[in-house]
């Protein structure tokens, strides 16, 4: 009994921590993860898509109306009518205060996204044709991340979206992430926590999100970049603070410019 609760639980927990990702035939935002894409799914569902929709109702009745009633066979004599002072003051007013509307709540999402909150963990990312390299620059961690190609892929790994080393970072943490290129324009894009911002050469621009979900999360290089561009995937795996210093002990291990002696491994991980 015991043995087949432990493996419902398993299945669940992976199914959970392999639900961030594009699915087939979807058509809406990807699952929210951080305050911020929570933001941005509200502001799209409670006031754009309402607006958009009445809009396109208007318009479609205001050609259906206009194709019945002043049809040919209707009016003979057509209006030569050249202006309207009413409906040209209406249909400048009524679009400006449509925008207005939209443009409030939008600048201040914008607004909070850009105003970057102290860090707890800080990432830089940089762009390379067709691959992304990774730094933590307070831990001394620098590696590259390659997408795995699809016969390599493992049971439940998505293809496309898979890579062979993660960014990992804690859950309920500000991670503010530094993004450059090496070589052309690149963008780092992750659709569950919101994050878009294009990678430059030369160029440092910064953005930063707070994962709330333990998790997998997918996206992809949002800027065409060359004839792989489809093969730079992006992969960030939000794991608890015990699982993070877990990690950041194997890490400094492996990818530390100076890695850690074996005897230290412990304390790391322990902290």
């Amino acid at each position: 009994m015991k043995k087949i609760l432990f493996t419902v639980l398993a299945l669940i927990s992976s199914s959970h921590a392999w639900a961030n990702q594009p699915k087939n035939w979807q058509l809406g935002f990807q699952d929210s993860a951080s305050q911020g894409m929570t933001e941005i799914v509200s502001f799209h569902n409670d006031i754009l898509l309402p607006i958009i929709i009445a809009i396109s109702v208007f318009v479609l009745f205001l050609m259906i109306y206009v194709c019945i009633r002043f049809r040919e066979s209707k009016n003979p004599n057509p209006s030569k009518t050249t202006h309207n002072v009413a409906v040209e003051v209406l249909w400048t007013l009524i679009p400006c205060l449509i925008l207005i509307v939209m443009a409030v709540p939008s600048f201040k999402i914008l607004y909070k996204q850009d105003t970057i909150p102290k860090a707890d963990i800080t990432v830089k990312a940089i762009g390379y044709q067709w691959y992304w390299g990774y730094e933590y620059p307070d831990e001394n961690i620098i590696f590259e991340s390659y997408m795995i190609k699809e016969d390599e892929l493992k049971e439940n790994q998505p293809r496309l979206l898979t890579v062979d080393n993660e960014v990992v970072v804690p859950v309920n943490k500000v991670v503010k992430v530094l993004i450059t290129a090496n070589d052309v324009l690149h963008a780092w894009a992750l659709p569950s926590f919101g994050v878009k911002r294009d990678a430059v050469p030369g160029r440092i621009n910064e953005t930063w999100f707070k994962a709330e979900k333990v998790g997998t999360y997918y996206g992809q290089c949002s800027e065409l970049c060359g004839i792989q561009h489809a093969f730079m995937p992006i992969t960030v795996r939000v794991v608890t603070d015990e699982e993070y210093a877990t990690w950041l002990a194997e890490a400094k291990m492996k990818f530390a410019k100076e890695p850690i002696k074996k005897n230290e491994y412990k304390k790391l991980a322990s902290k």
